[in-house]
């Protein structure tokens, strides 16, 4: 993918999915030539389950609840659990960041198609916390948010990690 936050065009669909899709790759980018140990660091003391794989690994499944289970109203497979609320941020830690990296790709490939199939109006088959049904367009909104925050945390852990700064 193009890291690019220039839409093709200035509609609201072209520059969600843009800015979206910058996002992503902003993710990816920061993990480029990360060593295998260096997946699972977790440089900062208060914060034992923030590492490079953990977040990606949690990105990959914050789209996968939003998109799948949110909008579509599929039922929840995600690998949390109850005991475990985190536990998509341990598995990234412990998982090649090569494999977490394809695995998002892929799944973005496949929300692609569903936001260019769909509507941005359209809403989603499942309430949020306060009994709302978000629209497609507040999805968006919501992990170009949710993305952008983490790929913050992405740039503080890859300087404490190895020095490595910039986009």
């Amino acid at each position: 993918m193009t890291r690019t936050d220039m839409p093709p065009a200035y509609d609201e669909r072209s520059t969600l999915t843009t800015f979206l899709d910058y996002a992503r790759a902003t993710a990816a980018a920061k993990c480029a030539g990360l060593a295998p140990r260096e997946t699972g660091t977790a440089p900062l003391a208060t914060s034992p389950l923030m590492t490079p794989g953990g977040l990606i690994s949690h990105l990959r499944w914050v789209e996968y609840y939003w998109f799948q289970v949110v909008f579509l109203g599929e039922e929840d497979e995600g690998p949390w659990t109850d005991e475990d609320p985190d536990r998509e941020m341990r598995i990234g830690a412990t998982t090649p960041i090569a494999e977490l990296l394809t695995a998002y790709e892929e799944q973005s490939a496949r929300y692609r198609e569903l936001v260019a199939a769909t509507d941005l109006s359209a809403t989603a088959k499942r309430p949020v916390r306060d009994g709302s049904h978000v629209t497609l367009n507040w999805i968006l909104m919501h992990l170009i948010e949710e993305t952008s925050r983490h790929n913050g945390h992405l740039d503080i852990l890859r300087e404490l990690i190895d020095g490595t700064t910039g986009d």
